[in-house]
């Protein structure tokens, strides 16, 4: 841990605090007397001259439950292999009687937060990935694509765009037959990544199972396909008999082989380096 000077924002929107494993807390966003939060985990040895790449991680639970410590243990093996991770909360239906709209509004609030004080976070705002499961890799990829749902009080000037993208089993298709299809109706066409892929796409990396009960492999393989169409990278890893959140903590093997995918794709893009090698734990 390293020791930083109390920093003030004029928006009085943000404070800092020791929380668990997280060298800070952050107010990320005030909605209705709603604050919400985002756990920061740096690396271990950061170098205040220089600027890291930022992961930010949206749990899933159908927009309608959940919570930050769905990802913390990828958070935790990031940052210490040089990343600065965020796990963000949102607006929910079970906490905040809230839609999906809210959800992806949040998210992108989010990402413009984190880019706008990148020089406080030390995140080099060219190397920002966004992360999720099921619904919230929905929203790491709406980030992307989906040009709707923006907060009013946004600085719209700032860019909610990630520049890579990791998603675990994610909720990629909101279409007739797709996963939330009954919750967003025929909004679907401004809400369903799938169906608002574009030229200059996020490179990505999505995980899967084949057992998965929302999302089908062909709904998958279909994303990939439109994805390498307009140009833009999208590895898919497929894994044989895993079911619908096979990627978390508790499923250790399954844990291990995602993250360590994770990891070789982002060597791959240049954001992570072969060094520090880190113990998967």
């Amino acid at each position: 841990m390293f020791s930083r000077a109390l920093f003030i924002l004029i928006s009085s929107l943000i404070f800092i605090n020791t929380i668990g494993s997280a060298q800070e807390q952050v107010v990320y966003k005030e909605v209705n007397a709603t604050k919400l939060l985002m756990d920061v985990y740096y690396p271990e040895k950061i170098d205040s001259s220089k600027i890291y790449p930022a992961m930010v991680f949206f749990f899933g639970g159908g927009w309608v439950s959940g919570d930050i410590s769905q990802f913390i243990n990828q958070a935790k093996y990031f940052s210490k292999r040089g990343v600065v991770c965020f796990l963000v909360d949102y607006r929910i239906k079970s906490k905040n009687n809230t839609t999906p709209f809210e959800c992806v509004k949040d998210a992108k609030s989010a990402i413009r937060f984190i880019r706008k004080r990148a020089s406080y976070f030390k995140v080099d705002t060219t190397k920002i990935i966004a992360s999720g499961g099921s619904a919230g890799g929905h929203l790491a990829a709406a980030t992307a694509l989906i040009d709707s749902f923006s907060e009013t009080t946004d600085d719209l000037a700032i860019s909610c765009i990630p520049n890579a993208l990791v998603l675990f089993n994610p909720v990629i298709d909101n279409g007739p037959g797709g996963y939330g299809f009954e919750k967003i109706k025929d909004a679907y066409k401004n809400f369903s990544p799938l169906h608002n892929i574009k030229k200059g796409a996020p490179p990505t990396i999505i995980f899967l199972g084949t057992n998965d009960k929302h999302i089908p492999v062909e709904t998958a393989a279909y994303y990939k396909k439109v994805m390498e169409k307009v140009g833009s990278r999208c590895d898919l890893k497929i894994y044989e008999g895993q079911n619908h959140g096979f990627f978390n903590y508790k499923n250790l093997e399954y844990y291990k082989k995602t993250v360590m995918e994770a990891d070789a794709f982002l060597i791959s893009l240049g954001y992570l380096k072969n060094e520090p090698v880190v113990t998967i734990e």
